[in-house]
């Protein structure tokens, strides 16, 4: 799998997260271990994302 396909794939499962944890605190007796376990996925998606971001530069910085 490429890198922007894998970074696409990382988008499509953030923007699912984002969705659950809206869903989650939409309700009147919330789940506070669910919302942060949310939270949780979505910050490591997130860093998966910069570092496969850091990835898809470093060849333009090499030839700069």
């Amino acid at each position: 799998m490429s890198i922007q396909a894998r970074l696409e794939t990382l988008t499509e499962k953030h923007q699912a997260l984002e969705a659950a944890l809206h869903e989650e605190r939409s309700h009147a007796a919330a789940d506070e271990y669910r919302i942060s376990d949310l939270k949780r996925q979505k910050l490591a998606i997130k860093d998966q994302m910069a570092q496969l971001q850091q990835l898809t530069l470093q060849p333009e910085q090499l030839h700069s």
